[in-house]
């Protein structure tokens, strides 16, 4: 989950900007809880959405524009594919190196490997022995690279079930990339695409009509994996601490973000 880039520490603009709706004070997670349609949403098993192959299990795709997206936004779900048995291919489009693009903090000089460390160790958490495929594409510039983007995920998708991408309307341009190339790759392939919403628990208000609710639909989560949700998401101390003391070094998920991924389900739109 890596936010925009913010300017040189020469000229940093002020954190909250009209702009920038990520850059944004953000919708408090007592808004959400509070707004019983939340609750309302159609309850899906995801178990009973996979098919049943005769010759092998079921083998679910999930994308993740960074490192730390996936658990984020569907890592109870994994959590509890995995206890069953599903097979979960994890691709990290990028490696999130840009998420503190002006740090000269010691951890920023070489994110992506930090990063990728991280990952390595919620993935743990989660319990999950996923096949991890990462495409070093760069942060924060997926658009660019959209068209490739599309190709080697259907390439991936060839002998996979579901796919499970980020929000191609999340509002943060590696979100929105990553998801197009994954609903389009998945059209290609004839295999269903649910998104998850990460930034968009911040920047939207319950009832928003940015947001396809006639399309959401709830995962309800197990103790034991919202548990291992929980466990997983500490892991990434890039990403929930501050790298130093500047402002170029601020925590991107301090815990008023946190909180909105500590419930005890997930949404997706499908």
């Amino acid at each position: 989950m890596t936010s925009h880039p913010a300017p040189p520490p020469t000229a940093l603009a002020p954190k909250r900007t009209a702009a920038d709706p990520i850059q944004e004070t953000g919708t408090p997670e007592e808004d959400w809880q509070t707004w019983p349609a939340l609750r309302s949403l159609p309850v899906i098993d995801p178990l009973a959405c996979l098919p049943a192959p005769r010759d092998r299990p079921p083998r679910v795709l999930v994308v993740a524009a960074h490192p730390d997206d996936e658990v984020l936004g569907f890592g109870g779900t994994i959590a509890v594919l995995a206890a069953a048995g599903v097979r979960v291919r994890l691709v990290s489009v990028t490696d999130g190196e840009a998420s503190h693009p002006h740090s000269t903090a010691p951890a920023a000089r070489n994110l992506a490997a930090v990063r990728t460390r991280e990952l390595r160790q919620a993935l743990g958490q989660l319990g999950a022995d996923v096949q991890s495929v990462a495409l070093g594409l760069p942060d924060s510039g997926l658009a660019r690279h959209e068209q490739g983007l599309t190709s080697e995920l259907a390439g991936l998708l060839a002998d996979c079930d579901l796919c499970v991408a980020p929000f191609s309307r999340d509002l943060h341009p590696d979100h929105e990339a990553a998801g197009r190339a994954a609903l389009a790759a998945g059209t290609a392939r004839g295999v269903p695409v649910w998104e998850y919403p990460v930034w968009a628990w911040h920047w939207a208000v319950p009832g928003d009509r940015r947001l396809p609710w006639h399309r959401a639909a709830r995962i309800a989560l197990p103790p034991a994996a919202r548990a291992r949700k929980r466990a997983a998401l500490q892991c990434f101390r890039s990403q929930i601490e501050p790298l130093g003391d500047g402002p170029q070094d601020e925590a991107i998920l301090p815990p008023a973000e946190l909180a909105h991924f500590s419930r005890d389900f997930e949404v997706i739109w499908r």
